[in-house]
């Protein structure tokens, strides 16, 4: 139950403090002043590794003790009688010929970003791996030189092939995966496919036959070709991959130059396409990305798209119950009763956290129960109060005053197309670009990522609590939300939050000595803030948080995406949740230059970390690379699944 008086986000940050302050032994005075303590006896890390330093080196790296396997880079080969891509044609221009989009279609893709894992036995595991954006500047060497000449849609126009190249390397991978002396592909696996921006998908649930698609009439389900812009997901206890498609927006031009009837444009007011030239020039090459031509197209993507890994017979299905956004993840544990809960961020600045509550149970005696447990529920979004407190607001037709037909809302379809609208209406707390969730299998407590708001003013912060969910403006570094479900039960309509970890360099500003000198929020840029956990010197620099995962120990990992402190390049850290550690984050692994790591996968049984290394070298082009990761020598930079694990097959990771 909620407290009838809750505490403030100060009040919750001192008793915090207060706390850990007591346990050490520590000066309250010296920990208000942002002094390193290093008074008490503390145990030994429950991590079990020495923290790498920060890197800017064109490399991956590990704790001593661990090995990494690059077990799959863009242009690999996922079936037999099928060719690699060699990296030398990527400077020659060969991608754009015909034949390259249909090679790319049988390899995995570029990239790669989140991932799920269904596992077939201990050393066997089906893993999807979504491939976000195409790169072309990594892709196609003229690109960049029509870039710098405002001459994109020329250069899409005279080569059609780079369109159709881009469109076969996004989408998702699904692979078949053995542990041998080493992680490798299982290249004869039945389970072996790619899903790309041609691969049809039925529209299924509230909005499967919206009249804003032109859907028509009859029972044949309607049909979607293609996802992209795929960014993390997560795996349903029934063993299906729920993939999030993001930023679909920057795929479709021509929007001002559409005639859009009343509704069109509702629907667009709030999540639309691009008014000009898209960011990839498709709409040059295929008409399908035109608004203009075809203004039903773009509501059909930026959904929630399940896949079943096991059964490439099955339709894929995008489950318009979700609702409409920028997802970047898809989180999904039972409920207290058997039900399923999926979480989900819609990763844009000053917009929402969701949850989706299925309305009927699991049933894992008869899995075909569960093939569309997804289209029925009740989505929710979340308001977080100052005091601490939190509410799952349901977006539901009919039962709120402003979703109804007097509103413009007539159905739970137009509720979930125009979902941000509808969140707008309801009083949703707006936060600092919400991604990837993690709930914690041992306190089940949950985890959101909030990567970074730099456009967030002190103005901002008045905004419905907002001060306190998003405590700095602007917002740099990104932070860290805790929830506790009321009942620790993830179908809860209320619960206590607070912030777990304000990012940044604690050496460097510190929230400790911002608390000090700070009597009001907004905290400035620089706080930084670690589950209360006061040694600076123990604790590894990060920011701008994306993916998150959470081991059996209830440690939380976190990768990163975003401007390092220090210039340093991205990574993963891990840090515990409880006890004298808890927010004692500490580095596991560098990735190489301009790579924005993902994925954070971690296996059944502790002794692998999947990770994906997407856009290595980014900011470089196909002519001028800024890396070589992972091949060395001169080849071009390739986005790639790795995996971590132990030396030692006794030893899981991070014990």
């Amino acid at each position: 139950m909620t407290s009838p008086h809750p505490e403030s986000f100060r009040e919750l940050l001192a008793r915090r403090l207060s706390r850990r302050a007591i346990v050490r032994g520590a000066a309250s005075l010296a920990v208000l002043a942002g002094t390193p303590v290093r008074t008490w006896a503390r145990s030994a890390t429950p991590l079990g590794f020495t923290p790498v330093a920060a890197s800017r080196a064109d490399a991956v790296i590990v704790p001593s003790g661990y090995r990494t396997d690059v077990v799959l880079r863009w242009g690999d080969a996922l079936f037999p009688g099928t060719e690699s891509l060699d990296s030398g044609s990527v400077a020659t221009g060969a991608l754009l010929a015909p034949e390259a989009a249909a090679a790319q279609a049988l390899q995995f893709g570029t990239s790669c970003d989140g991932l799920g894992l269904v596992a077939l036995t201990d050393d066997r595991y089906v893993l999807c791996v979504n491939h976000e954006t195409p790169g072309p500047d990594s892709m196609f060497p003229a690109w960049n030189e029509a870039r710098r000449n405002r001459a994109l849609s020329e250069f899409a126009a005279a080569n059609p092939g780079s369109v159709r190249y881009m469109q076969a390397s996004v989408g998702v991978s699904v692979i078949e995966l053995e542990r041998t002396d080493r992680w490798r592909l299982r290249l004869d696996s039945r389970f072996n496919r790619r899903i790309t921006a041609h691969t049809p998908i039925e529209l299924a649930g509230p909005a499967a036959r919206h009249p804003l698609f032109g859907a028509g009439t009859g029972d044949a389900p309607v049909t979607v070709n293609g996802t992209f812009n795929n960014c993390a997901g997560g795996t349903t206890p029934w063993g299906t991959y729920l993939t999030a498609e993001e930023n679909v927006d920057e795929f479709f031009g021509n929007l001002e130059q559409a005639e859009l009837t009343a509704e069109l444009a509702h629907a667009y007011a709030r999540f639309g396409a691009w008014p000009r030239d898209s960011l990839y020039r498709w709409e040059i090459a295929d008409s399908k990305f035109d608004a203009a031509r075809n203004p039903r197209e773009p509501l059909k993507f930026g959904w929630i798209v399940e896949i079943d890994p096991r059964d490439p017979a099955r339709p894929i299905k995008k489950r318009t119950a979700l609702g409409r956004f920028k997802h970047e993840g898809a989180t999904t544990v039972l409920t207290s009763d058997g039900r399923a809960a999926v979480y989900s961020g819609d990763d844009e600045a000053f917009e929402y956290f969701y949850k989706f509550v299925t309305a009927e149970k699991f049933d894992p005696a008869h899995p075909e129960r569960n093939h569309d447990l997804l289209d029925s529920g009740t989505l929710y979004v979340a308001k977080l109060s100052a005091d601490g407190s939190g509410e799952w607001l349901p977006l539901a037709w009919n039962e709120h005053p402003e979703l109804v037909p007097a509103r413009g809302f007539h159905s739970q379809g137009d509720v979930v197309v125009r979902c941000r609208e509808a969140a707008d209406v309801l009083g949703a707390t707006p936060l600092d670009r919400p991604e990837d969730v993690a709930v914690n299998p041992v306190n089940g407590r949950v985890y959101l990522s909030c990567t970074m708001n730099v456009q967030r003013s002190e103005a901002d912060t008045a905004r419905a609590g907002a001060d306190a969910a998003s405590p700095r403006a602007p917002n740099p570094s990104g932070h860290i939300l805790e929830l506790i479900e009321n009942g620790d039960d993830t179908a809860a309509t209320h619960f206590r939050w607070e912030a777990f970890v304000l990012a940044g360099d604690p050496k460097s500003g510190g929230l400790l000595s911002a608390l000090a000198r700070t009597g009001d929020l907004p905290l400035p840029p620089d706080a930084t803030y670690f589950g209360g956990f006061a040694d600076a010197a123990e604790l590894s620099a990060f920011a701008n948080p994306d993916n998150l995962g959470v081991d059996r120990d209830g440690n939380l990992w976190i990768v990163t995406d975003g401007a390092q402190p220090n210039g340093n390049n991205n990574g993963c850290f891990v840090c515990p949740t409880e006890g004298e550690w808890r927010g004692a984050v500490r580095q596991f692994m560098s990735g190489p230059v301009g790579a924005e790591v993902c994925g954070c996968e971690l296996a059944p049984d502790g002794r692998t970390l999947f990770l994906t290394i997407q856009h290595p070298g980014a900011g470089g082009t196909a002519a001028a690379p800024l890396s070589h990761w992972p091949d060395g020598g001169v080849a071009a930079p390739r986005a790639s699944l790795v995996a971590i694990y132990p030396e030692d097959p006794a030893r899981r990771l991070g014990a």
